[in-house]
C-alpha cells in the first residue's frame, strides 16, 4: 500500500472520529432540540449513524463520478488504472476502523458480532484493491450500494422521535428508501454479474490468482443474497404501510419535534445499520 493510500486512511478514520465527537453533537443539538433528551446510548447510536450517512453520501456519489467518468477504469475492469478507486476505498476503510473503535468502545450498547465480521471481511476484500490495486471497476460498482444507507438511518432517526409511521414524511422515505434500495442493490445485480462472467477465462482473470478469485465471487454472492432477503423485507414493510393509510382517514398532521431526517417503515428489527457491502 502506498503512502498516498495510507494517509487517506488515517486522515479518514480521524476525520469521522471528529465528526462523531464533535461536529455531530453540536449540529444535532442546533437542529433536533430533542436530541439532549435522548439517553447516553441512544446519543452515542444517533452520532454513529449520523456519521454513516455523511460517509454514505461521500462514497456513494463518489463511485457515481467514478462510473460514469473514468474511463480507464470502465475500459479495464480488472486491471485499470485504480487511482481515484483507491481515494475512495481508502475512505471507506477508515470508516471501518472508525467504526470497528466505536464498536468495541461501547460493546454493551452497540456490540454486534455480525458487523465486526461484515467489517473485517471488508477491510480483507479491499485490501486487495489498496495493496494490488486490482478489480476496481468492481470494488467501485458494491460501493453504489452505500447510498441507500441515509434512508436506513433516517428511519432510525424518526422512530427515536417518535413520528408516527403513517406520518406523511415516514410515508415518503420509505416508499423512496425501496426504490433506493432496489436501483442500488437489486438492479445493478444483472450488469454487474454480466461484467464478471465476461472476465470468466481471460488473462486477466488468470492474473488473480485463486485467492483474489475466490475472495471476489464469494463474498459478491453472500452480498447479493442478503440484498435481496432485505429486499423483501423493505417491500413488505412499505406495502403494509401504503395499504394501511389509504384505508385511514386523513389526520391532521401532527407537529413536527425537530427538522430531522426521516425513517423508511420496515420493521425496527428488518434492516439494522447498514455500513458498506
Amino acid at each position: 500500500m502506498e503512502t498516498r493510500e495510507l494517509t487517506v486512511v488515517a486522515g479518514s478514520f480521524v476525520s469521522f472520529q471528529l465528526l462523531f465527537s464533535v461536529a455531530s453533537p453540536l449540529l444535532s443539538a442546533v437542529l433536533a432540540p430533542a436530541y439532549g433528551l435522548l439517553p447516553s446510548n441512544k446519543l452515542t447510536e444517533w452520532n454513529s449513524r449520523l456519521v454513516s450517512t455523511v460517509h454514505a453520501l461521500v462514497v456513494g456519489l463518489f463511485c457515481l463520478y467514478i462510473l460514469w467518468f473514468d474511463d480507464k477504469v470502465n475500459a479495464d475492469p480488472v486491471w485499470g488504472d485504480p487511482h481515484l478507486v483507491k481515494l475512495n476505498v481508502a475512505i471507506t476503510c477508515g470508516y471501518l476502523l472508525y467504526d470497528l473503535v466505536l464498536l468495541a468502545c461501547n460493546w454493551s450498547t452497540m456490540g454486534d458480532s455480525f458487523f465486526v465480521c461484515h467489517h473485517l471481511a471488508a477491510l480483507y476484500a479491499y485490501g486487495y484493491v489498496l495493496t494490488r490495486g486490482v478489480l476496481p471497476y468492481f470494488a467501485n460498482f458494491r460501493l453504489i450500494s452505500e447510498l441507500s444507507t441515509p434512508f436506513v438511518n433516517q428511519r432510525w432517526f424518526f422512530e427515536v422521535l417518535k413520528f408516527p409511521r403513517s406520518h406523511r414524511l415516514v410515508v415518503v422515505n420509505g416508499v423512496a428508501m425501496a426504490v433506493v434500495f432496489f436501483l442500488v442493490r437489486i438492479a445493478v445485480m444483472p450488469p454487474y454479474w454480466a461484467s464478471v462472467f465476461a472476465t470468466f477465462g481471460t488473462e486477466s482473470f488468470e492474473r488473480l490468482g485463486v485467492a483474489a478469485q475466490v475472495a471476489w465471487i464469494s463474498s459478491c454472492i453472500a452480498l447479493d443474497v442478503l440484498n435481496t432477503i432485505w429486499m423483501y423485507k423493505i417491500t413488505r414493510g412499505c406495502y403494509k404501510v401504503l395499504t394501511g393509510a389509504a384505508g385511514r382517514r386523513p389526520k391532521a398532521m401532527p407537529e413536527e419535534p425537530t427538522p430531522s431526517p426521516p425513517p423508511p417503515p420496515v420493521q425496527q428489527d428488518d434492516v439494522k445499520k447498514n455500513h458498506t457491502d
